[in-house]
């Protein structure tokens, strides 16, 4: 099994991948003059704005419910696996593939929402919605829907949980097993409650676990301010073959920073534009521009605080292949540990309750949104209601069932098979973007149009010829009502 998986991301995740994410991020950011730089305050006011709807949820939940998928382990165990394997260089790379991400976030999102459909009373959303109504290739977005069931409920769920169990035994003592049973009960118990209740535990539980995780990250860098400029030097450094000690590994730092970024972010995996349809908004270039500061707020922020934990401690070994690089802590295994044990070196005895708990809260709700995502494949390939539902509740237990194996697998085993999963989507959904951009940029025009003759923006895909996009009709009709009202 172990020779499968790794035959399987030596193809999937080959130096073309690498190209691919980066060459259409810069693309896409070129084209959009660079909108994550011209339109970061719109991001952040966009983000408060809106009203749920009988069919939709907020643009907050909705950047809740895409931050739950990508604030999850990747931003802990992930950064630890990107450092320990490509050396502290990953990080810029890392960055790079945010900052450019965030023009592909915004144009996976924007087209999610002029395609989305109502689909058992509420909004669904995605590349394979898109593929079908903006490319007319039912096969492509057939083989998209297939591949998100198979990664979300089957690949990517053993990652999430893996890291709970791991973090969970080494505060505390408890056992693979029963932090296994504890978190399939939480996540029934979410899950059965649909998309609403998904959006609510996610708007409760993401600003409060990410703003505690990087309080501490904060403090812990404002008591070593003096260590920030050499952090630095080393991350830019290491990123180019400068340093010395991480020279040799110039391609890894690229190729694990860029695999463990977009596993962090998600931008062109496809999974953002399942929670941006879910919005109720009166245009979609609103959404992508939420969508696009999720990317920032994921791996600018995050990311970044445990990067500068684990740097500034030195905790952390680095390897080239089997030798190793550097030994910060002898005979840990790369994962949580590293987090665990940085900030175990700046508060003794806290480090590892804290990332533990820190783990916990992220990877629950990634694990819902992950849910949802796989949900959304379902209800795509199934037209039927009652064939429909009666998959969907099959699909749930078989998630949870990888949850729970998850817990009790070794850590190699769940990362290999998570990036297989990543991989798979990726390559699908940004082929597909490529393909679909004009509707895209032609969206973002009329925004800014709009926005310049001192209008609250509205889509209209007839007036742009935008076809396949008749959901909008009826939300057209809401939003002008409201613009007469506030007249």
């Amino acid at each position: 099994m172990d020779q499968l998986v790794n035959f399987l991301n030596g193809i999937i995740w080959s130096n073309a991948l690498i190209y691919l994410c980066l060459g259409a991020g810069l693309y896409f950011s070129i084209r959009t003059r660079f909108l994550q730089v011209r339109h970061i305050k719109a991001m952040v006011r966009l983000l408060f704005g809106g009203e749920a709807s009988d069919q939709g949820v907020t643009s907050f939940q909705a950047f809740a419910l895409a931050v739950a998928g990508r604030v999850g382990t990747g931003n802990i165990a992930g950064v630890a696996t990107a450092i320990a394997m490509g050396g502290p260089g990953a990080i810029f790379w890392m960055w790079v593939i945010a900052f450019l991400g965030a023009g592909s976030a915004f144009v996976e999102s924007a087209l999610a929402q002029v395609y989305k459909q109502e689909v058992d009373g509420v909004y669904k959303g995605g590349p394979m919605y898109f593929i079908e109504k903006g490319l007319g290739m039912k096969w492509y977005a057939i083989a998209f829907a297939v591949s998100t069931v198979i990664a979300m409920g089957l690949f990517l769920p053993g990652i999430q949980s893996n890291s709970i169990a791991v973090s969970v035994e080494n505060a505390f003592g408890i056992g693979p097993m029963i932090t296994g049973g504890i978190i399939v009960v939480l996540l029934a118990a979410i899950l059965f409650g649909g998309i609403k209740r998904i959006g609510r535990a996610a708007e409760m539980i993401v600003p409060f676990m990410a703003i505690g995780y990087m309080l501490i990250a904060l403090i812990m860098i404002l008591f070593n301010l003096s260590e920030v400029p050499r952090v630095f030097a080393l991350i830019v450094g290491s990123a180019f073959g400068a340093n010395q000690a991480f020279a040799g590994i110039l391609g890894m730092a690229i190729s694990w920073g860029v695999k463990r970024g977009i596993y962090s972010n998600e931008a062109g995996q496809g999974t953002g534009p399942m929670a941006a349809a879910a919005a109720e908004v009166s245009h979609p270039a609103k959404q992508g521009l939420v969508q696009a500061f999720s990317v920032y707020f994921d791996t600018l922020f995050v990311c970044s605080a445990t990067a500068f934990m684990i740097l500034i401690t030195g905790s952390y070994n680095t390897y080239d292949g089997d030798a190793l690089l550097f030994e910060g802590l002898p005979g840990v295994e790369y994962g949580p540990a590293f987090t665990q044990a940085a900030v175990d070196s700046f508060i003794p005895g806290f480090g590892s309750a804290f990332v533990a708990l820190a783990i916990f809260f992220f990877a629950l709700t990634t694990l819902l949104a992950y849910g949802y995502y796989a949900e959304v494949g379902i209800g795509y390939l199934f037209n039927k209601e009652k064939t429909r539902q009666t998959v969907i509740t099959i699909t749930r237990i078989i998630f949870l069932g990888s949850v729970f194996y998850g817990t009790i697998s070794t850590v190699g085993s769940v990362w290999a098979w998570g990036d297989v999963g990543v991989g798979m989507m990726a390559w699908l959904n940004i082929i597909a973007i490529l393909l679909l951009q004009k509707p895209a940029f032609l969206v973002l025009k009329d925004y800014e149009t709009q926005l310049k003759e001192g209008l609250d923006p509205i889509f209209d895909p007839d007036k742009l010829g935008i076809k396949n996009a008749g959901i909008w009709k009826d939300i057209n009709a809401r939003a002008i009502a409201k613009r007469a009202e506030i007249k």
